[in-house]
């Protein structure tokens, strides 16, 4: 169609535009922009005005982040979420990668989509439900794994759920309801790379763990970037799983482990919501920064 039609009386004239293009893309933003406001910018700005003032609502500086530092919880804290960090995110580059992989070679023999789904099916679950599943799973008297707990020399729940046995308890937890929504993408990332690529390494020769570590990783660098950016954000949020399992070991792990918790702490116990902002506002800072460290360093924006 010409860009100009003609009038009944013959004069041309110009087709109409729409008056907004792409006003349906931009109504699904709009809608997500709200939801930003009032559930991340405005309780983050609220939390650096606490951070920053003190109980008379006047500025204080950075006393209520020394305060928190003093805290004999404070640094113990700190450890237990770097130790559960470490343990978290490198079970989840590995693990996750290396399944998708697994599950793209066998894509042609159609068990691909069972595995997908059986992977899939623990994120359905909330944080909370998921940590009850666990809490059953680890009670040597009524888990259908007893015998397993038992052979491993453990005969009661406070045994299973010492405090030098929880770090490795909350990332199998956290990997149990979430790598399989990032075994999903990963899958869905491996099947982008254009089957050409491929072809051509196995001609050249290249099996199947050459192929992985030289064409399919690299080119899934920004999605594992991605992932452990956000995985990163999550597992200093950590909050739930101690939190249930302080209470349902009567102690024995503590409501104090996480920074989260202390922070909670701080403000429902101790009534310093000025403190446990601090915490907050330090929380959100070391995730931005790391966040900026790895785009940076991986060149997550760069064009391909």
């Amino acid at each position: 169609m010409s860009a100009a039609t003609t009038s009944r009386a013959g004069a041309p004239r110009t087709a109409r535009r729409a008056p907004w293009p792409g006003r349906a893309g931009h109504g699904f933003v709009a809608a997500y922009v709200l939801l930003l406001i009032a559930f991340g910018v405005v309780p983050t700005v609220y939390a650096l005005y606490f951070a920053f003032t003190s109980v008379d609502n006047r500025f204080s500086g950075l006393s209520n982040f020394a305060t928190a530092a003093r805290d004999f919880r404070y640094l113990p804290a700190v450890g237990h979420v770097a130790l559960y960090l470490v343990f978290w995110l490198a079970s989840l580059v590995v693990f996750v990668v290396a399944l998708a992989l697994l599950l793209h070679r066998l894509s042609a023999r159609g068990v691909s989509k069972a595995l997908r789904f059986l992977y899939y099916i623990p994120g359905a679950l909330a944080g909370a439900a998921s940590v009850m599943v666990w809490l059953f799973l680890l009670d040597p008297t009524v888990s259908p794994a007893s015998f397993l707990l038992r052979a491993l020399g453990y005969d009661t729940f406070g045994q299973v759920v010492a405090p030098g046995h929880l770090p490795i308890l909350f990332t199998l937890i956290a990997f149990w309801t979430g790598a399989g929504g990032w075994i999903v993408v990963m899958f869905g990332a491996l099947n982008n790379i254009p089957h050409d690529i491929i072809e051509a390494a196995r001609i050249d020769g290249a099996g199947a763990w050459q192929t992985a570590r030289r064409i399919q990783i690299p080119l899934l660098r920004k999605w594992i970037v991605y992932m452990t950016i956000l995985a990163f954000a999550g597992g200093t949020q950590l909050f739930v799983e101690p939190q249930l399992l302080a209470q349902a070991s009567v102690g024995v792990a503590g409501r104090d482990y996480s920074l989260n918790q202390l922070s909670y702490d701080f403000a429902f116990q101790n009534n310093d919501v000025n403190t446990a902002a601090a915490i907050s506002v330090e929380l959100l800072v070391i995730g931005l920064v790391v966040a900026a460290l790895f785009v940076a360093r991986s060149g997550f924006f760069d064009a391909d």
